[in-house]
C-alpha cells in the first residue's frame, strides 16, 4: 500500500503529459501538490527540511538551464545566419536518403557528443539540426531523445559506470563488457524506433537502414567495453561507425549516380566543431581536464543537502564558448547580442517547467518515497531481474541523471543480488542499461530538448513518441537479464 502511495505522483506526472497532453509544468504541478501532501501526510517530511530542498532544486535547475541557454542561442544563431538552411543543403548532398540524415545526426553525431559531454548537450546540439532537415520539431527532439540512449551508460567519458562502480565499490571493468552487451542485444530496436519516429516510412525501410548503422557503432561500443573498460566505449564506437556508415552511404550515392558532395560550409559548422573541439580537449587531455575540473562552486546545508558546479568543466561552458569563438573567428559577432536576446524570450517558459520537474524529484527522494519504490521490488527476489533495468530508468525519470540514478540505485542493486544469490555484475549492468534509458522519458531531459528548439507545452507530445520505445527495450531488457540470470 505505500508502495503505491509512492508512486502516484509519477502516475500523476506520467498520466498528465502522455495521456492528457498537459505541458510539462503542468503536470509537474499536479505531482507535486500531490507528493507534497503525501510527503508531509504519509512519509513524515519535516516542513525544516524544505528549505534543503528547495535550494537543492534551485541549484540543479540553473546548472542544467547552463546547457539549455546557450543551445539556445546557437539555435537562434544558425537561424539568423541562414547556417541552418546552408547545413541542411549539405546533408542532403551528404546522404541522399533523408533517413540516412537522421541516422548520421540522431544517432551517431547525438552518440559522439554523449560520449564527449552527456549531460543534456547531445540533445540540445542534434535536435536543432534535425528541425533544419525539415523535421517537426517535436519529432527531431523524440528522435534526438532516443538516437543518443544507447551510449548513455559510457556518456561523458564513462562518468555514470564510474560514479556505479564508486558507491558499490566494485571495479568498472567487471560490469561493463556486460552493459555493452545488453545495449548491443537491444539497441538496433532503438535506432529502428528512431528513424521511425523522425519519417514514420514503411518498416522494411527503417530496418534496412538502421541495422548497419546499429552494427557499426554496437560491434566496437562492445569490444571497447571489454578490452579499454567504461571510459571510451561510446566516444571511440561512435567515431568509428560513423565514419565508416558516412563512407559506405557516400559510396552508395556516388555509384546510383548522385551528385557529388560538395564541401560543408565550414562556417556554419564552426560553433559546432569549436564544442566538439573544446569538449575533447578538456576530457582527453589529463593535465588539461585536472586544471578545468578543479574550480568548483560547492555549498552544502544542514540535514545532507548538498550541490556543486564546475564551470570551467561544464558542457554549457564549452557551447557557450564555441558559439562565441566561432561567430567573433567568422566575422559574425554581430548575431549573437539578437541571438542572445531570443534565447532569454525563452528561457522563462522552461527554467518554470524545469525548476516544478526538479523541486518534485528532489522532495521524492529526500521523503524517501523513491527509497520506498525500489526497496517494494526487491521484494521480488529471484524475480528481481525482471524489474531491474526499470528500477535504474525509474532513478533517471526523477533525477533526470543516469549518474545521479547509479548513484542512487547501485547500492540497492548490489545488496539485492548478494541477498538473492544473483550476478552482481549482471544487476550492475541492469541498473546502468535501465539508467540510460530513463533519458528518453525524464521529464527533465524533455522539457530541455524541447526548449533548444523554441517548442512550448508539447512536452507531452515529445513523451508520447518516447515512451512505448523505452518501455518495449526495458522488458526486454529484464526478459534478457533474467534469462542470463538463470544461465549464470
Amino acid at each position: 500500500m505505500i508502495a503505491a502511495l509512492a508512486a502516484l505522483p509519477i502516475v500523476a506526472v506520467l498520466a498528465g503529459m502522455a495521456g492528457l497532453g498537459w505541458s510539462a509544468a503542468r503536470a509537474g504541478a499536479a505531482g507535486l501538490a500531490l507528493a507534497a501532501l503525501l510527503a508531509i501526510g504519509v512519509f513524515g517530511f519535516g516542513a525544516r527540511a524544505a528549505p534543503g530542498v528547495l535550494a537543492e532544486a534551485a541549484h540543479t535547475t540553473a546548472v542544467i538551464l547552463w546547457i539549455v541557454l546557450p543551445a539556445l542561442m546557437l539555435h537562434a544563431y544558425g537561424q539568423a545566419t541562414g547556417g541552418v538552411e546552408r547545413l541542411r543543403d549539405a546533408l542532403a548532398r551528404l546522404a541522399q536518403d533523408p533517413r540516412d540524415r537522421i541516422v548520421l545526426i540522431a544517432w551517431f553525431f547525438g552518440l559522439f557528443m554523449e560520449g564527449a559531454a552527456g549531460f543534456g548537450a547531445p540533445v540540445a546540439l542534434a535536435a536543432p539540426l534535425l528541425v533544419g532537415l525539415g523535421l517537426p520539431a517535436v519529432r527531431a527532439v523524440a528522435a534526438a531523445l532516443l538516437g543518443h540512449a544507447s551510449g548513455v551508460s559510457f556518456g561523458a567519458i564513462g562518468t555514470p559506470a564510474l560514479a556505479l562502480a564508486e558507491v558499490t565499490g566494485t571495479e568498472a571493468t567487471a560490469f561493463a563488457w556486460t552493459t555493452a552487451a545488453l545495449h548491443a542485444a537491444l539497441g538496433w530496436g532503438l535506432l529502428v524506433a528512431t528513424v521511425q519516429v523522425a519519417a514514420p516510412g514503411p518498416f522494411a525501410a527503417a530496418v534496412g537502414r538502421s541495422v548497419p548503422a546499429a552494427a557499426a557503432f554496437l560491434v566496437p561500443y562492445v569490444a571497447l567495453a571489454a578490452v579499454a573498460g567504461p571510459e571510451l566505449p561510446t566516444l571511440g564506437a561512435a567515431l568509428l561507425g560513423g565514419t565508416a556508415f558516412a563512407a559506405w552511404r557516400m559510396r552508395g550515392a556516388r555509384a546510383g549516380g548522385a551528385e557529388k558532395d560538395s564541401p560543408p560550409v565550414l562556417a556554419d559548422l564552426a560553433p559546432y566543431l569549436a564544442v566538439v573541439l573544446l569538449v575533447l580537449l578538456s576530457r582527453l587531455v589529463p593535465p588539461l581536464r585536472e586544471v578545468l575540473s578543479a574550480p568548483t562552486l560547492a555549498w552544502r546545508l544542514p540535514g545532507g543537502f548538498e550541490g556543486s558546479f564546475a564551470p570551467l568543466y561544464h558542457p554549457g561552458s564549452y557551447l557557450l564558448l564555441g558559439l562565441v569563438l566561432a561567430a567573433l573567428a567568422t566575422g559574425r559577432g554581430g548575431r549573437l547580442l539578437p541571438a542572445s536576446g531570443v534565447a532569454l524570450r525563452r528561457l522563462a517558459p522552461v527554467a518554470l517547467a524545469l525548476g516544478i520537474m526538479i523541486l518534485l524529484a528532489r522532495l521524492m527522494v529526500h521523503a524517501g518515497m523513491i527509497e520506498t519504490l525500489a526497496r517494494a521490488a526487491a521484494g521480488l527476489g529471484p524475480g528481481w531481474p525482471v524489474l531491474a533495468p526499470s528500477v535504474g530508468a525509474l532513478g533517471t525519470f526523477v533525477t533526470g541523471s543516469a549518474t545521479a540514478s547509479n548513484v542512487l540505485f547501485g547500492p540497492l542493486q548490489a545488496d539485492v543480488a548478494a541477498a538473492a544469490e544473483l550476478p552482481a555484475a549482471l544487476m550492475l549492468a541492469a541498473q546502468g542499461y535501465g539508467a540510460a534509458l530513463g533519458n528518453v522519458v525524464a521529464p527533465h531531459n524533455v522539457v530541455a530538448g524541447a526548449a533548444a528548439v523554441g517548442l512550448a507545452a508539447q512536452e507531452g507530445a515529445i513523451l508520447r513518441r518516447t515512451a512505448l520505445p523505452a518501455a518495449a527495450s526495458l522488458a526486454a531488457a529484464g526478459a534478457l537479464v533474467l534469462v542470463a540470470a538463470r544461465l549464470v
